[in-house]
């Protein structure tokens, strides 16, 4: 009798610990549903954020690239036109030097020598009778009729060049970002873990809390970030 009491104690401590079990297990299984959906989210968002970062990170390197590759042919541009005031230099002054010493035909011979575009600059400097009139610019360079067109093109290639660097900055800026967020991320991540380690209920829902409230900043700025 003695042994069929005690047997009858101690059935009567397991249900009561079952009882107990079964209302705080309770508890674990709806926080463990909680924790199992912010890793599920979690995984996903980094996964999403690692990407946005890495393409961002390829528009950037293409960016750079164009620029570098506008930067040399802007001044390649440049040479040309250096090369090109410096022609037209030299042969105005030997028109110059062969109508000051009366040789005509050395003075036509330049003439035709003249690039197009300083032609044309050439011409409107003559109709204002350089000669006698000594408010008429010192040469057609001066004229406002005077073009080149490899300093425009430079001009026009440093501007484009100057745009994709900017880009460029732009989309590391974005990258950097994304990275930013997936660090975030990856602190929601290891609080979630970490609270699957407790046994005590309370510990766990206040670092779950946390892993959530990081989670859904995570998610906010990844929403109001530009995808590329």
């Amino acid at each position: 009798m003695p042994e069929a009491g005690s047997n009858v104690e101690l059935a009567h401590d397991l249900s009561a610990h079952g009882h107990h079990a079964g209302s705080s297990g309770g508890h674990a299984k709806w926080l463990g549903f909680v924790e199992a959906f912010v890793l599920a989210i979690v995984a996903v968002s980094t996964a999403w954020s690692g990407y946005q970062a890495s393409r961002w990170n390829g528009v950037s390197t293409t960016d750079y690239a164009l620029y570098e590759r506008y930067t040399v042919l802007s001044q390649e541009k440049a040479t040309l036109a250096g090369q090109d005031r410096l022609y037209d230099i030299v042969t105005f002054n030997g028109w110059v030097a062969a109508k000051v010493a009366g040789h005509e035909k050395v003075a036509t011979f330049y003439e035709r020598r003249f690039r197009p575009e300083y032609e044309v600059a050439f011409k409107a400097w003559m109709k204002l009778d350089p000669i006698h009139n000594l408010r008429v610019p010192a040469g057609p360079i001066a004229m406002p009729e005077y073009r080149n067109a490899n300093a425009l093109e430079a001009v026009r290639l440093e501007g484009v060049s100057a745009r994709y660097v900017g880009d460029g900055i732009k989309s590391r800026e974005q990258s950097d970002d994304y990275v930013r967020v997936t660090v975030f991320l990856a602190t929601a991540l290891f609080l979630t873990a970490l609270s699957q380690r407790f046994e005590f209920t309370g510990p766990r829902v206040v670092i779950v809390a946390v892993a959530a409230t990081l989670l859904l900043l995570s998610v906010f700025w990844i929403l109001r970030l530009p995808r590329a």
